[in-house]
């Protein structure tokens, strides 16, 4: 691999990802910038289309070897958003997972980008058999936890009645 991507960014005017780099070619390490324009943009486009577009082009292929995909559809979205009108911090805070958020109120991509970071975040926190700090059937109790109320169905009564 001759380049190795250090930082990544957009540039909204003109619309572009800029890539600071490091070339191992004849040994020099030089640290370098790259300013990928992104061309055949809307603010309507696909931004995980775009993305593959800009990964796998001839020029840019090279250079963009070591940035992963969601990493690029994630600055498209930016440039997307920003041809939108809307403000970075809205885009950035659209781009984090909100607990408290409706995920019923989503369009059908911001639903599946949310659904995409909680798998991701899943796997992450997963714990499997082989892991070292595993434990079969584990029991936790939470601090804070609310009185539980009775109910009518926790009464010991006999099912003679059916």
């Amino acid at each position: 691999m001759p380049f190795v991507a250090k930082r990544c960014g957009v540039q909204f005017c003109p619309p572009s990802i800029v890539l600071i780099y490091e070339s191992n070619v004849k040994d020099t390490n030089k640290m370098r910038k790259r300013i990928i324009p992104v061309r055949n943009f809307s603010k309507c486009s696909d931004c995980c289309m775009a993305a593959e577009r800009m990964k796998h082009h001839i020029r840019h292929r090279e250079y963009l070897e070591s940035v992963s995909l969601g990493q690029l559809e994630r600055l498209h979205i930016v440039l997307r958003d920003h041809m939108q009108g809307h403000s970075l911090e809205h885009t950035l805070a659209s781009l984090r997972l909100d607990p408290e958020e409706d995920l019923n109120k989503l369009d059908d991509e911001e639903l599946a980008r949310k659904k995409a970071q909680m798998d991701k975040l899943f796997e992450r926190n997963r714990r499997r058999k082989d892991d070292p700090d595993f434990v079969y059937d584990l029991e936790v109790e939470f601090k804070g936890e609310v009185a539980r109320e009775p109910c009518s169905w926790d009464e010991e009564e006999s099912d003679d009645g059916f």
